[in-house]
């Protein structure tokens, strides 16, 4: 499926890299709302400037360059020329870093990355690398260059993570907030009464929150429940019951928030989960039938979902850069 902006992207889990997302994708309009990952998001910026806020100021990441972003920091996203721009992602899971990091660094206790933007074209070719070696099933390559790549970038620019303790009155009504709010995902309180069952006022609870959790509580609330439809979605529940069993009112309303949030919407991320199943019968197939049949799961983030639709022509594979320079 072919759109006039030519945006594309496709989210998807290679079996042999367990704890781990992908992603390769080409913006121009999109907009990425205020979110956290549970993974950490290395995204290798191949063509064109992605704009994102992170940590009270606006990051640019242009070709050649990683955007480094640690689990649950609230971020945005969104194109920084006309062109928009194209990359590749992979999202570790804090396990997976932990247990690298671990192994081939001296770091300690909780790793992450300490800047947001790194300047690194061979970083950003091993990213690709890896995308390719996944796509072409190769899991001793995509396992060995995933390593590779999270070494050097926590060699480069890595450190321990601090460990916010909670302290003020503040601090623990957010917390508590946040308890009560995961545990009624799908039928909230409003905030005034969750203030009030709290024994504060909303504004004090309001403010409280944000500066806990760098979200306000309804947009906290979109977000988790984005990361619960995305289990549900996994575990291969139909979007549309996934929608109401996270709060959200129907379909349409999870496919809205749902690509704001992961970037394409929630069919496209559920079909290319069930593919991570069928993966290792697809590689009983000649290696050109099974990399077309993959391709063609390449999803127009800007279309409605809508599983009846016809695709289009399978779009051109993205180049793999050599390791010693950029895409």
């Amino acid at each position: 499926m072919n759109s006039g902006s030519g945006e594309r992207a496709r989210h998807w889990q290679y079996a042999e890299l367990p704890g781990v997302d992908l992603l390769r994708a080409r913006y121009v309009r999109k907009t990425f709302v205020r979110h956290t990952h549970e993974h950490f998001v290395i995204a290798a910026i191949a063509e064109g400037v992605e704009v994102f806020h992170h940590r009270g100021a606006d990051r640019y990441a242009g070709a050649g360059t990683l955007a480094l972003v640690n689990p649950d920091t609230p971020h945005t996203g969104r194109a920084g020329v006309p062109e928009g721009w194209r990359y590749g992602a992979v999202y570790p899971s804090p396990d997976v870093v932990a247990g690298i990091a671990a192994e081939t660094t001296t770091l300690r206790g909780t790793v992450g990355f300490t800047s947001p933007v790194l300047d690194d074209p061979y970083a950003v070719g091993l990213v690709h690398q890896v995308l390719r070696a996944a796509e072409e099933g190769n899991a001793l390559a995509a396992d060995t260059l995933l390593r590779v790549a999270v070494t050097r970038l926590l060699r480069l620019n890595g450190g321990p993570l601090p460990q916010r303790e909670v302290r003020s009155a503040g601090e623990r009504v957010a917390a508590r907030a946040r308890a009560v709010l995961e545990e009624r995902l799908a039928d909230p309180p409003t905030l005034e009464q969750l203030a009030g069952d709290l024994g504060t006022s909303s504004f004090a609870l309001l403010r409280a929150f944000r500066d806990v959790y760098g979200l306000p509580p309804h947009a906290w609330l979109t977000d988790a429940r984005v990361r619960r439809a995305r289990r549900l979605l996994d575990a291969g529940t139909a979007p549309a019951e996934a929608a109401v069993a996270v709060g959200f009112t129907d379909q349409p309303h999870l496919n809205r928030h749902f690509a704001r949030i992961v970037g394409v919407p929630p069919g496209a991320y559920q079909r290319e989960r069930k593919n991570v199943q069928d993966s290792r019968e697809g590689l009983l197939l000649p290696l050109s039938v099974w990399q077309n049949r993959q391709l063609s799961q390449t999803y127009d983030p800007t279309a409605e979902d809508d599983p009846t639709a016809e695709d289009g022509p399978t779009p051109p594979s993205y180049g793999t850069p050599s390791a010693s320079g950029s895409p």
